[in-house]
């Protein structure tokens, strides 16, 4: 079995066949869950996730996550409730807040979002509770609504509410109403002491003890025995979120003037051979502050200093082709 509680984390790199078996390898090597990507308007989260709940037996298929803006608490809940069917009391419901500029592109205005993932997840909750609710939101409204399940299960179903964040203010409002908490990748184990410490906050302001809050940290993983070719991959994406997100980067530990610098050379690099220039600028410490890539070791001691920061669980999102062998470098197969 696995040294960590890890889990896989699943954009749209690979076709959905491969996925698929993709994560029945995880599942056969000890992982005890996969999370499915809905950041881009790239892969839906609802097919993937009932496709791995098809084809697995005993891993938990977590969304990663869904945004409460485009279905309403009521479809979100009859969603969670046909995965649960597939895949009973393996599912996790993951929220979140969506981004910019896609919203807005989209036509979706995230008026009062903190509000807004509050109000979806107290509906849901009761909704699979199998009650009939009637709710009186801002945001969301219900009138006597319940889960029409006219065959099969009509008992309370087990799926948790995770909350999907980087930021202070989804955290506290995780530790107040949420089952759990799935961190942000490309952040730092310091920089997530802070953000456990508002998770913290909320949990205590509804009388929860941190330990009934689960924290799984999502991390960049890249792993080869060719301990430059691992970082080179993870320097590609570490570089451009310099630039895109400066103020978690400087929370993080990043110097000022490394940001400067590269937002600066990233803003008039127009050609391929330009950005290999700003690539030479973050060195390999940066690299690593802030993703688990190196050979194996290097990734499992980084782990362990995410672990030591509060997370309860990794879940690894694979760089590069060959997932199976950053499977196999966390379940023991490879040492070194």
């Amino acid at each position: 079995m696995p040294e960590f509680r890890l889990g896989l984390y699943l954009q749209d790199d690979h076709p959905l066949p491969d996925a698929v078996k993709l994560v029945q390898y995880a599942e056969m090597r000890g992982f005890e869950s996969v999370w499915q990507s809905e950041s881009r308007l790239a892969r839906d989260v609802v097919v993937p996730m009932a496709a791995y709940a098809a084809t697995t037996y005993r891993i938990r298929i977590g969304a990663g996550v869904m945004n409460v803006w485009t279905r309403n608490a009521a479809t979100i809940a009859s969603t969670f409730l046909s995965l649960d069917d597939l895949a009973p009391d393996r599912i996790v419901c993951g929220l979140g807040l969506w981004h910019e500029p896609l919203a807005s592109m989209t036509g979706i205005q995230r008026h009062k979002p903190l509000l807004a993932l509050r109000e979806v997840t107290e509906a849901v909750h009761g909704l699979l509770a199998m009650q009939t609710v009637t709710y009186r939101g801002e945001l969301v409204s219900l009138n006597g609504v319940s889960l029409d399940v006219t065959r099969g299960r009509r008992e309370k179903r087990q799926v948790p509410i995770y909350f999907g964040a980087t930021g202070a203010y989804v955290a506290a409002l995780a530790g107040e109403i949420a089952d759990g908490l799935l961190m942000n990748y490309l952040t730092s184990p310091s920089y997530n002491l802070h953000v456990i410490e508002e998770l913290e906050r909320g949990a205590r302001k509804a009388n929860r003890p941190l330990t009934a809050i689960e924290r799984p940290q999502l991390i960049l993983c890249s792993v080869d025995r060719d301990r430059s070719k691992a970082l080179d991959a993870a320097r590609r994406v570490v570089t451009r979120y310099i630039a895109q997100q400066p103020t978690i980067m400087r929370q993080c530990g990043v110097r000022q003037e490394l940001i400067d610098e590269v937002t600066q050379m990233l803003n008039w690099a127009q050609s391929p051979e330009q950005f290999e220039d700003v690539l030479k600028l973050v060195p390999d410490d940066v690299v690593q502050l802030v993703t688990a890539s190196g050979t194996p070791d290097e990734a499992r001691a980084k782990v362990s200093e995410y672990l030591a920061s509060g997370a309860t669980s990794a879940v690894l999102y694979p760089l590069g082709d060959d997932v199976r062998f950053m499977i196999d470098a966390f379940t023991d197969r490879y040492a070194s």
